[in-house]
């Protein structure tokens, strides 16, 4: 059974505490979906996101891959359903930091490899709602994947 499963009950009867929020509740709001927000944390563009998804009585869980870690599976899923391109986060501190060699003649598998070892690499946030992964923010992309 998932976590939002286990809790569903608690989210409907709203013995979930006042004041709790993304940060600190693995539930949140009144769309009862198995939605995962994946990220770090202190991200602006992950607070961004989490404001939307509050503000919009989205309920989600976050999952902080720095903390937490995120397996090359999960990543090479996101791969397969959005573009490893998309997935990679080229922009980064962190893959600029690379050594040229590290960074040319990319594909797939290299990709994933590089954002398993560090995930900071990774395009922040990932939504995942059970039907779609979206990469990255946009209010637009939020608001036209929970409609209906």
């Amino acid at each position: 059974m998932r976590l939002w499963e286990t809790t569903i009950g608690n989210a409907l009867d709203n013995s979930r505490p006042s004041g709790q929020n993304a940060s600190t509740s693995p539930l949140h709001g009144k769309t009862l979906l198995p939605v995962t927000i994946y990220g770090i944390r202190n991200c602006d563009t992950m607070k961004k996101a989490f404001a939307w998804l509050d503000a919009n009585d989205t309920a989600y869980t976050f999952h902080d891959y720095r903390v937490d870690g995120i397996g090359r599976d999960e990543i090479a899923r996101w791969c397969a359903a959005a573009g490893w391109e998309k997935v990679l986060n080229k922009g980064s501190r962190t893959f600029r930091a690379l050594p040229d060699e590290a960074r040319g003649d990319l594909d797939e598998a290299r990709a994933v490899a590089l954002m398993a070892g560090e995930p900071t690499m990774i395009k922040r946030p990932v939504l995942d709602t059970g039907k779609a992964i979206e990469i990255g923010f946009r209010p637009d992309r939020y608001a036209a994947l929970f409609a209906g």
